[in-house]
This record gives C-alpha cells, sequence and structure tokens, in this order.
C-alpha cells in the first residue's frame, strides 16, 4: 500500500467522514488517495477557517476534526485554529505537507519546521519519517487529541515519504473509559457539601458532555442546589431553570458575581482556569469542590480545597446518590440576586431604537432559533451580551469561545454545525470586524449549499476594545473602519443580501430566510453607545446594593 493510500486508510478506520483545508502540491499524494476514499474533502477559502471548522467538528461531536493544507504559509495558517481547539478543549488533527526530506529539489524553498512551531500549541506533533510508522502515528495523535482534556494534534507528511510502499495496516482504535473517581474523595464532597450552609453549583466547559449535563439536570433536581454558567459551560443545564444565577460573562461586579460572594462553597463543575474565572477566592474565603477529570492546576485566583477527580458525570452521579438535600441548606440570599439579574436582563429587550441596541437584538434572536437552534458567534462585544442576556436551553446551542477568544471563526463554526446538524436553525453572529477575517468561507457554505444565516452587527469599528477604552476613560481613537456594502458582498459570492433598516424587520426577517433557504446575510446596524453606562457604571451600581 502507498503511504498515503495507507494514511487515508488509518483516518477511514478512525471514523473520519471529512476533511476540512486546503491541498498544495506537496499533498497530491495524499489528494489521490483521498479521491478514492468515502471521506469528503471540503475545500475551503483559507486554512484558519479549515481549522475552526474541524474544531467545531469536534466540538459538536466529541470525535476529532481533521484539517489539511500545504507546507509553510499553509501551515502557519493553521496556527489560531490549532490554538483555539487547544484551549478550548476541541479535538482535531492537522495535517500538514513538507518538501521531500530524503532529498533537496528546492532549498529552503517555503520550508520552516511546522513540528517544532507545532509544539506549544497542541498535544502532539510529529513528522511521518517513515511510511510504516503512519499507523501507529495516526492512532497516537486520536487518541491524545480526544483524551481529556480534548486538544489540537498534528502530522506532517514529507512529499517523498507519501509516495512510499509500505506493508503496515491501520490500527483499530482501542476501547477506552475515562477512570472513576475515587471514593474517599466523593465521601469528602459530600461531607463538605452537607456541612455547607450556602453552597452554590458553577458549570464550565468540561460539563458540556451529554451524560455530564443529563447527571447535573438530576442532581438541581434532587438537592435545589442553585447554579452558575461560564460562557463554555452555558445550555449544560437548561437556564430557564428557576434555580439559574446567570452567567459569568463579565469578570466581575455583575450579578453572579454577587450571589458567588454569598455562598460559603462554591462546587466547581468543569471549569477550567483558561476562561476567565468567574470568581476570585480571596474575596469571600468560600471553600472550593473541584469536580472535574483533572486535577486543578494552581492559580493565584483558583485553589480548590477538595478535588473529585474522575469522570464529571460518574461523580455527580455517586454523590447525588449519597447526598441528601439539607434542611440547613438557605438560599434566600440568592433570591434578591436573581430578582435584580431578571428585572435587569429585560431591559432594552424591546427597545424600539435603531439602529439595533443590543438587548434588543439579542431578544429578537432568540425568538426566532428553537430550542435546539445553533448560534456560533464571533469575539466582540455583542459575545458579553449573548452569554448574560440569551438563555441556552441546551448543550452546545451556543458556540463561543472564552478560551482563545479569537475573532474570525463565527461563520466557519456556523458552516461546520450546519453540516452536523442540517436539520437544525443555524446562525452566525458576527461582528464587522470579525467577519472581514473569514468572510470568503461564504463562498464555501454557498458552494455546499447550506441553509445559513450571518447576522453582522455592523458599527463599522472594533467594538469590544472602543467599549474598554471608554471604560478606561481613554479618547475614542484607532478604532474606526469602513465596511463594504455587504448586501452587493453578499451577492457576489451568490449569497443573499439584506440590510435591516427598522429594528421591528428582524424577527420576520430572519423568519423568511429560513423559510427560503440558503444562504443569507443580514446587515443589522447596532448602537453600542450605552455599552459603557449599562456594563460598568449602572451596573456596577445596581449590583454594589445587593
Amino acid at each position: 500500500m502507498k503511504a498515503s493510500d495507507l494514511l487515508v486508510a488509518s483516518l477511514e478506520q478512525e471514523g473520519v467522514e471529512y476533511i476540512f483545508g486546503i491541498p498544495g502540491e506537496e499533498n497530491l499524494d495524499f489528494l489521490e488517495s483521498l479521491a478514492k476514499s468515502p471521506i469528503k474533502l471540503i475545500l475551503t477559502r483559507h486554512e484558519q477557517g479549515a481549522a475552526f471548522m474541524a474544531a467545531t467538528l469536534g466540538r459538536l461531536t466529541g470525535k476529532v476534526g481533521v484539517c489539511l493544507s500545504t507546507l509553510g504559509p499553509g501551515a502557519t495558517n493553521f496556527v489560531t485554529g490549532a490554538a483555539y481547539a487547544q484551549l478550548g478543549g476541541m479535538p482535531i488533527l492537522m495535517i500538514t505537507g513538507q518538501k521531500p526530506i530524503r532529498s533537496s529539489k528546492q532549498g529552503q524553498f517555503q520550508i520552516i519546521d511546522v513540528v517544532d512551531m507545532m509544539q506549544p500549541i497542541t498535544k502532539y506533533t510529529t513528522q511521518i519519517t517513515s511510511a510504516d510508522n503512519i499507523p501507529t502515528r495516526v492512532r497516537e495523535a486520536f487518541r491524545l487529541a480526544v483524551e481529556e482534556k480534548p486538544g489540537a494534534t498534528h502530522i506532517e507528511l514529507p512529499e517523498d515519504i507519501a509516495a512510499e510502499d509500505s506493508q503496515s495496516s491501520p490500527i483499530e482504535p482501542s476501547q477506552v473509559r475515562r477512570p472513576l473517581a475515587d471514593e474517599k474523595s466523593i465521601k469528602a464532597a459530600v461531607s463538605l457539601l452537607a456541612s455547607a450552609k450556602k453552597p452554590v453549583l458553577v458549570i464550565g466547559a468540561g460539563a458540556n458532555r451529554k451524560l455530564t449535563s443529563r447527571q447535573l439536570g438530576l442532581f438541581i433536581e434532587k438537592q435545589g442546589i442553585p447554579f452558575i454558567t461560564t460562557q463554555m459551560g452555558k445550555g449544560v443545564v437548561d437556564e430557564r431553570h428557576p434555580l439559574f444565577l446567570g452567567n459569568a460573562a463579565l469578570s466581575s461586579y455583575d450579578f453572579p458575581h454577587r450571589a458567588l460572594e454569598e455562598a460559603d462553597l462554591i462546587v466547581n463543575i468543569g471549569h477550567d482556569v483558561i476562561e476567565k474565572p468567574p470568581f476570585f477566592m480571596e474575596k469571600n474565603g468560600a471553600k472550593v469542590l473541584h469536580v472535574n477529570f483533572n486535577s486543578a492546576a494552581v492559580d493565584p485566583v483558583y485553589f480548590p480545597q477538595v478535588e473529585v477527580i474522575g469522570d464529571i458525570a460518574n461523580s455527580i452521579w455517586q454523590i447525588n446518590e449519597l447526598l441528601a438535600p439539607q434542611d440547613h441548606w438557605n438560599f434566600e440570599c440568592y433570591t434578591k440576586v436573581t430578582k435584580a439579574m431578571d428585572k435587569h436582563l429585560l431591559e432594552g429587550s424591546d427597545d424600539p431604537r435603531f439602529p439595533i441596541y443590543p438587548q434588543r437584538f439579542v431578544a429578537d434572536v432568540r425568538k426566532v432559533m428553537p430550542d435546539d437552534g445553533i448560534i456560533c458567534l464571533d469575539n466582540g462585544v455583542y459575545k458579553i451580551w449573548f452569554a448574560r442576556n440569551y438563555r441556552a436551553y441546551k448543550p452546545n446551542t451556543v458556540l463561543l469561545d472564552n478560551a482563545l477568544a479569537t475573532m474570525g471563526a463565527g461563520l466557519p463554526s456556523a458552516i461546520a454545525a450546519k453540516m452536523i446538524h442540517p436539520d437544525r436553525r443555524v446562525a452566525a453572529i458576527c461582528g464587522d470586524g470579525g467577519f472581514m477575517m473569514n468572510s470568503q468561507e461564504i463562498e464555501t457554505a454557498v458552494r455546499l449549499n447550506l441553509d445559513l444565516i450571518v447576522l453582522i452587527l455592523n458599527d463599522s469599528a472594533y467594538g469590544m476594545i472602543k467599549w474598554k477604552q471608554a471604560h478606561a476613560g481613554f479618547a475614542d481613537y484607532g478604532l474606526d473602519f469602513k465596511n463594504p456594502c455587504f448586501v452587493k458582498y453578499a451577492d457576489s459570492y451568490g449569497a443573499h443580501g439584506h440590510r435591516l433598516s427598522a429594528t421591528e424587520d428582524l424577527v420576520s426577517l430572519m423568519e423568511s430566510c429560513y423559510d427560503q433557504g440558503g444562504v443569507h446575510i443580514i446587515d443589522v446596524p447596532v448602537d453600542y453607545s450605552d455599552n459603557d453606562r449599562i456594563l460598568n457604571k449602572e451596573l456596577s451600581s445596581i449590583s454594589a446594593k445587593l
């Protein structure tokens, strides 16, 4: 078997269905092998977009998303996607080409040490130096990509190695079950919860698994303990639940932080300090119970007293079996927080002004999206509004990145989400800055005949930094730009372009786009003028009185 055939066969053995990317001349043997495979090549318009798509597939399915590039500039374009997956806990495998390693035909043209470049931002990176090594290298890359915490892996296949012959065969994936928590740690957790007076749960990205979501739902129903979500933990438990205390979207002074300041025990489930910490432990001296797949890395803002290490779903189930709701638990202190939060989140949700108010925009998108609808957010100040104001009803229905927090991921993520869930409504929500970083993937979406809406919040500026600039008391400087006509831009790709001209038209326009099908780009002028007043000054003043 030719080495490139062996690599494709190994990917088939791992259950790969799609490879996202842009081949180069160093990938031609692999490309020929792929043409004979049931694996579908999804040709993208930029390698970064391919990596974001692969990472989103990994996030939504738990399987390894695979992406392909050539050497040199193709490989360097994977760097942001690798960091996105690595920090965000999304399993991906990047395959890059390389010049022949046994003889040079072009000197150092386009050659950089890609393996060394990938070392700090992947769990595993290697160059294939012999065709016979392909099965073991592929199996190891897939094993490490999905092992908790999931992340990025990389394999480089040089051009001459790809053409070699090999007698090796693909390796069948092994059956693996996650270790379970030690009995003593479970009992220590139960004891800590039983002795607490005002416990609260914080649910993070690591809990975003189907079984964990189910067990947490059962735990909350039985125990009646209020819960908070981190940005990447949204939807793990239905946020319409009466015990929901809000999302930790801001670093401090928001309503969830006031609840955490009241708690004497914080049960941190699946949280990772890569996300902005939703509390600072030294403020109130509360004890912290860490429930996760891995032990906690000690950090200046995170040093739990008790840890339960093992499969999270099983740990929650065990604790729930041994623990009974305690008569001395008192959650009245959280009631005033919930009432104040609910009131504040409703403000502006029906504001008729145009350009649209962010609170109204979030409320109207929520009206259009069904319970299982998926929104894919790019990175910008609107991410704060969606994290706080948009209630997620199911796991992985709000795809945002609060780990690398990169711009440019919204549209590629939405493409992958729609491919994986063709029967569900999917919307990409982007700022005008982030959208333009990977806007060329509109062509990919059109070519794939996807039914997709892309909402562009247009303020002709880098709004997140403007908000922070205003909060810092600095002059408005250096963050404004001009946009193309997004309607004509969409039409030029064969998509459908729209520009919102009245706030009250958004819901009907979105419904019409979904009914019509195809790719729709909606230019939404937005009014961010009150961001600093509401999210900084007003919110801090209101919550301080609680």
